[in-house]
């Protein structure tokens, strides 16, 4: 008799560690958390996020940055990437493109991987366009499993207009030539926070500096730093 999915479940048992989250905080100094950064595509939290990431790492805390072109290079591959080394078979069942169910697997994987990082007392600061609602909010829920508050949202609110001027990628170019499908702001929505922790106006003229300051005292505010 085969094993079901669930039979195989209940024999994956959480393993508690001897060096658990407490004390990993306490050689760092520090609170571990997620900084959600979410906007659209060019809206500068990537920038920010690098601020902020080199403002701490100043400061002597313990961080790292997630960015989403970074992870399609190799946790969430597209198919064409994962091809060449693991077959067409593999790729096409585990690489991830951009369509609405492989953007949800996308966050899916990296929240879970945030929320390990966290776990081992890390300030761990992510920029993802993750343009849908209940996306995030499933990955606040990853982080937040144990019953903190680690998960703090930082939406970078920047009109669209100011975003596919600047075009940094040339994406929005592509986008409105019908290049790119399921672009987000062009031919796919773009789902704003509705309570995020933090909203940084990026349409407001402030420099990159003062946004990852407001930031950085939140954290403090907040405890974490």
């Amino acid at each position: 008799m085969s094993e079901s999915s669930s039979d195989i479940s209940d024999d994956i048992v959480w393993h508690e560690h001897s060096v658990d989250r407490a004390l990993r905080e306490k050689v760092l100094g520090q609170r571990g958390c997620v900084v959600w950064f979410t906007g659209l595509s060019g809206c500068g939290k990537s920038t920010v996020a690098n601020a902020l990431d080199v403002m701490l790492n100043r400061q002597g805390r313990a961080t790292t940055l997630l960015d989403g072109d970074n992870v399609r290079h190799g946790l969430c591959a597209p198919p064409a990437v994962l091809a060449s080394e693991h077959g067409e078979e593999f790729s096409q069942r585990f690489g991830l493109g951009f369509g609405a169910v492989d953007r949800e697997e996308n966050i899916r994987r990296i929240g879970s991987v945030a929320a390990l990082m966290a776990g081992a007392g890390l300030i761990t600061l992510t920029a993802f366009v993750s343009p849908y609602r209940k996306d995030r909010d499933r990955v606040r829920a990853i982080v937040n499993e144990t019953g903190g508050d680690d998960f703090i949202e930082v939406f970078v609110d920047t009109p669209l207009e100011i975003c596919e001027s600047r075009d940094p990628k040339g994406l929005y170019k592509k986008a409105r030539a019908g290049e790119i499908k399921n672009f987000t702001g062009i031919s796919d929505p773009y789902e704003s926070p509705e309570s995020p922790e933090i909203r940084l106006d990026g349409g407001a003229n402030r420099s990159v500096v003062e946004m990852a300051t407001e930031v950085a005292e939140y954290l403090k505010q907040h405890n974490r730093i």
